[in-house]
């Protein structure tokens, strides 16, 4: 089933703020929310559509690549900005903040039914790599073999960077919770916060003694070998991004984000203009008078055309749906054929004798008449 339009999804307009973009979200999470809804399969799919649309709508960069380029924008794989879904536990921790430290509006209602979710270790970094595509790949889409060099997760440790299981014990700072109470003396009196354990960083867990591999990072510069599917109809300039496909997070924090940049390669006979094609075809005098059957590259091999008799240098031909698809599918641009009547630039004697008798022929005297159109007016049936 389609991907709903993410600003339909929060019921914002486009020209909404980050402020509106949040509070439609933490809207519809309360009214959605699993501790409200107990056994409500449709409720926790509506929660994890809104945090999805949140989640890119909040994001500067990534709402401006959906706005330019949809779904496929924010994803390799024509999808939203998950890559293939988020976890209630990825939203409770992406997100907590929009319901306050807990990150659960309703503990204090069920009894505190759902548990905090605890930050662990550092998220990692994202990777940009950039990838070249051909007019061929980008018309049909295509899935990349790419090996990636970054930080990845340790295989000895899972990431934990303990020496073994023996090696892990509670936090004596936060006793296990993740999180530790401050009062601050403010001009209002003393207000009392609750943060992430700086013994811990909320993992709740210490390590005695670190993995020998990782040295007690939870990650090691690796390589990866990633298989990326790229939309049809893609474009120069164009971001896709994989979540969680960048490097590792140290000590068993998130990995980051891989952003891909499109590249294309330029194509010998079709040049690109948006979803149209444009081939420059050049004819001979002879050819462009007399008229005749020539053979035109297309994306999808050559085909044959007819060229009528009296054609002129400037007409455009125009081959309907052999363009680009639209990257948010919505139909495909077409192959535009402009004709360049080929003047000589050198002749022979025999040569020019035939063109001085041709010329003073009445046929070859220019004669414009009303079907012939301006420069304005083919440019104007071009972006029609």
């Amino acid at each position: 089933m389609a991907k709903r339009d993410y600003y339909e999804v929060l019921g914002v307009d486009k020209n909404a703020d980050a402020a509106a973009i949040k509070k439609a979200y933490r809207k519809l999470a309360i009214q959605h929310h699993p501790d409200k809804n107990p056994g409500d399969h449709t409720a926790e799919e509506k929660f994890k559509e809104a945090a999805e649309a949140y989640e890119v709508l909040s994001d500067p960069d990534k709402k401006a690549r959906y706005d330019r380029y949809g779904h496929a924008g924010v994803s390799g794989h024509g999808g939203g900005g998950f890559s293939g879904g988020m976890t209630m536990d990825d939203i409770f921790q992406q997100f907590g903040d929009i319901f306050g430290e807990g990150g659960s509006p309703f503990d204090s209602f069920f009894g505190g039914a759902r548990t905090r979710t605890r930050p662990t270790g550092q998220r990692g970094s994202n990777l940009r790599i950039k990838v070249t595509l051909t007019l061929e790949e980008i018309a049909a889409g295509v899935t990349k073999k790419i090996k990636v060099k970054k930080h990845v997760t340790c295989d000895q440790c899972n990431g934990s960077g303990a020496k073994d299981s023996n090696s892990v014990q509670t936090c004596a700072t936060c006793r296990g919770g993740g999180y530790v109470r401050q009062v601050k003396n403010t001009f209002l009196g003393q207000m009392q916060t609750t943060v992430t354990c700086p013994t811990c960083s909320g993992s709740g867990q210490q390590v005695t003694a670190n993995c020998p591999k990782c040295k007690g990072d939870g990650r090691m510069y690796g390589e990866e070998t990633l298989d990326i599917e790229i939309p049809a109809g893609v474009e120069e300039g164009m971001q896709l991004s994989l979540r969680g496909k960048g490097n590792a997070g140290a000590k068993g924090g998130p990995a980051g984000d891989l952003l891909i940049n499109i590249e294309e390669k330029p194509n010998e006979f079709l040049q690109r203009d948006g979803m149209n094609l444009i081939h420059e075809m050049y004819l001979n005098f002879a050819d462009a008078a007399l008229g005749t059957s020539v053979e035109v590259p297309t994306i999808d091999g050559r085909v044959k055309i007819k060229i009528p008799p009296g054609t002129q240098s400037g007409k455009i031909f125009r081959l309907k749906g052999k363009g680009l698809p639209s990257v948010q599918a919505y139909g495909a641009g077409d192959q535009l054929i402009h004709v360049n009547v080929w003047t000589p630039k050198k002749v022979n004697d025999e040569e020019r004798a035939l063109l001085e008798k041709l010329k003073a022929m009445p046929n070859f005297h220019p004669q414009p008449g009303k079907s012939e159109k301006t420069f304005f007016e083919k440019m104007k049936d071009y972006f029609k």
